[in-house]
Order: structure tokens, then C-alpha cells, then sequence
């Protein structure tokens, strides 16, 4: 198997050692993204707008190497209150025009830099 990491030149600096996109086997993995802006600074609005910040960077991070919405098969989603769920799902479902990927979503104690969502993704190349 080659694992290749993907360049990303519309997604915001990586926050520690660690590859933003790579891909093998025919999947692109994108490493979990919190609601920092591509040109620097971050989202620090209600979870709805994290929300979309992290999902308009995930679009643009698939573009960057020919992948859309369409192509994701698997998110997990990270919230640091479980009772934010509703807001994440609104806005989450507006990115996905018809049958969604699969998805796990979970509450976790904290994440980097206080952000109060991060989605990762799995996403599959048509040509494999």
C-alpha cells in the first residue's frame, strides 16, 4: 500500500506533526478540522457557525485535489457538549444534497484551542 500525503493549499496551517490529507488504498483522509479560517484566524462564533467553518474548509480541502461532498463515506464528529447536537446536524445536513455518509458523533471532555466542534473525514476516489 502507498500512503501519499495530498497538498492542501486552502486549508489552514495544521495545529501540531501531523498531515492534513493523505490518501491510500483509494481513500483521502482528512485529519480532524476545528473552525480556524484558511487565511488565518479562527470562527469563534456559536457552534452552528464552527460548524459551517469546519464543513466550508473540508470542501475546499477536497477540491483542492478533486473531491467534493459527494465523495466523503465516513465523518466523525467531535462536540464538546452533546447538547449542541441539533445545531451540528442543521447545518451539517445542508452540505449533503443526498445520501449522506456514514457518521458517528461524539462528546469529548475539550479540543484544541477551545473550539467547540471538529469533523474528520474519509472520503473515496470514484476512479479508486
Amino acid at each position: 500500500m502507498v500512503k501519499r500525503v495530498l497538498p492542501i493549499p486552502s486549508a489552514p496551517g495544521a495545529l501540531g506533526p501531523y498531515s492534513g490529507a493523505v490518501q491510500a488504498a483509494g481513500l483521502v483522509f482528512l485529519s480532524g478540522q476545528v473552525a480556524l479560517k484558511p487565511g488565518g484566524g479562527r470562527e469563534d462564533g456559536d457552534t452552528a457557525a464552527q460548524t459551517r467553518q469546519v464543513m466550508d474548509n473540508i470542501g475546499a480541502m477536497l477540491g483542492d485535489n478533486g473531491l467534493g461532498y459527494a465523495d466523503i463515506v465516513k465523518t466523525t464528529i467531535f462536540m464538546v457538549d452533546i447538547k449542541d447536537y441539533t445545531d451540528v446536524n442543521r447545518v451539517y445536513a445542508e452540505y449533503f444534497e443526498a445520501d449522506p455518509p456514514a457518521r458517528s458523533a461524539v462528546q469529548v471532555s475539550a479540543l484544541p484551542g477551545g473550539f467547540r466542534v471538529e469533523i474528520e473525514i474519509v472520503a473515496a476516489r470514484r476512479d479508486g
